[in-house]
């Protein structure tokens, strides 16, 4: 009997952490709030900027803001996870977030708004590595596949129901909160989220813990800085000099980071993102796919709340309202994701592309045809098949970039996977918006939509052709 007990507490002790099914419900829904908040800003800006007399260069700062200081310490968030446990940092940056949720919420001013997003970007950048870092070292074999691909549909539906959430709340005005609501809803979900976390989520870290890279850290953050700061004010502020330097000094921030990386990495240390883990072609690759799919879809999402309610006159819940479509034709179609990967490998991606290809096409057509006096009624096809056809992409390519990662370096690669996402939504926000915003004075609402949807299209069409270069099932990967 003694003997039996032995042997069974060797293997619970050296069993690996399982996360069950509420534990994965937990980690999903805190994945979602930090996405949900990107998004969910864009319908209420133009009541955020009457109520506190913001400029336009401040609004977008409101934006900006959270999306830099999230993108920015992302892979650090994912280090310290794999240092110092990632429950641990999973439940100190959801509190986090609450409370800088509560702060956007009561904020007095403008600048005031601008610091606590700021905070809140940080915040849900040391959670949302923690998330991705859990399921990679708490799930094995079909139950982490599948896991992935509900955290990609998680994403993809996490950012179009911001957009709709927004409006609503926006519209309802609970109690007079007006835009306060979409950062106020933050707080009893966090409070759910915690007194789930701290029973269903099992704790890990890596099992050789490496030290944090402060040079790699701090030059990241400036490439960063260096790129989407100038790109997302420039033309609010129009385009000072100070935009013109810190674009210059981009690629130079950009190839110190990468020379000092590379030689942390060969010198036996520890580098903030080890270059050879991008040796990983499954991992490069998917960062390659997510980049041109992020930029257009952030595009996109931002410039359809301005042209909805600027150009067409629709009120913020119409406004949200009419990306319901997309939302409720990704949910469905991404559950039906794991098996037609698994029937079809991953030409999925490349048709998933073709499919929304179309459904921009079909919402093109609309805006042609029923411009200034749009009926939402006539955008359904178009954003239905649209959001059929990112369904089809974004679980897939999540699933392929984190496929080869190792569980021990599974915040790293978190990390690198949801910063490359976070940047490229951040610049498709900067970039088809700054390209909208400066075609509508010279061609008209109408006109500038339709030649930013047509830039999209560009967009989705890379992450098409690129697709069709991934070997054809996800295990064959090298």
């Amino acid at each position: 009997m003694s003997e039996t007990i032995t042997v069974d507490a060797v293997r619970r002790a050296t069993a690996p952490p399982a996360l069950g099914a509420l534990g994965l419900f937990t980690v999903l829904l805190a994945a979602a709030l930090p996405l949900v908040d990107f998004f969910i800003v864009n319908v209420a800006l133009p009541t955020m900027g009457a109520d506190l007399h913001a400029s336009e260069a401040v609004l977008e700062l409101v934006v900006a803001g959270y999306g830099v200081a999230y993108a920015v310490l992302l892979v650090l968030g994912g280090r310290l996870g794999d240092l110092f446990g990632r429950r641990r940092l999973f439940l100190g940056g959801m509190a986090a977030f609450g409370l800088t949720s509560l702060a956007c919420g009561l904020a007095p001013g403008p600048w005031s708004l601008v610091a606590a997003r700021v905070a809140q970007g940080a915040a849900a950048a040391a959670m949302l590595p923690q998330v991705l870092a859990t399921i990679q070292s708490a799930t094995r074999g079909a139950r982490r596949a599948r896991a992935m691909s509900l955290y990609g549909a998680t994403a993809g539906l996490a950012m179009v129901a911001g957009q709709i959430l927004g409006g609503v709340l926006v519209a309802a005005d609970i109690a007079g909160s007006g835009w306060r609501a979409v950062f106020l809803v933050n707080v009893p979900v966090v409070v759910l989220g915690l007194i789930l976390a701290v029973r269903v989520v099992p704790e890990t870290r890596s099992q050789h813990p490496e030290p944090v890279d402060g040079l790699g850290t701090v030059l990241l953050g400036l490439s960063l800085l260096a790129l989407l700061a100038p790109l997302a004010e420039g033309e609010a502020t129009g385009w000072p000099l100070w935009t013109w330097l810190s674009l210059a000094a981009f690629p130079f921030a950009a190839a110190a980071f990468w020379l000092v990386e590379r030689r942390a990495d060969r010198a036996g240390r520890t580098p903030l993102v080890p270059p050879s883990l991008l040796e990983l072609v499954s991992l490069r690759r998917g960062l390659v796919l997510i980049v041109p799919f992020a930029v257009a879809f952030s595009g996109f999402m931002f410039v359809i709340a301005l042209a909805l309610q600027e150009g067409a006159r629709l009120g913020p819940v119409p406004a949200g309202l009419a990306l319901a479509p997309m939302a409720v034709a990704f949910l469905f179609t991404s559950l039906a994701g794991p098996r037609l990967i698994g029937r079809y490998g991953t030409r999925v991606v490349s048709a998933g592309s073709v499919v929304q290809v179309v459904g921009v096409l079909l919402i093109a057509l609309a805006v042609r045809h029923g411009w200034p006096h749009l009926d939402v009624v006539a955008l359904v096809p178009g954003m239905a098949v649209a959001g059929a056809g990112q369904a089809l992409q974004l679980p897939n390519i999540m699933r392929i970039v984190l496929s080869e990662v190792p569980p021990a370096r599974a915040g790293v690669g978190g990390g690198v996977m949801v910063t490359a996402q976070q940047s490229a939504l951040a610049l498709g926000v900067a970039t088809l918006g700054t390209l909208f915003l400066a075609l509508v004075p010279h061609l008209g609402m109408r006109d500038a939509l339709l030649v930013t949807l047509l830039a999209q299209v560009g967009g989705i069409a890379v992450t098409g052709l690129l697709g069709l270069r991934l070997p054809r099932a996800v295990g064959e990967l090298p």
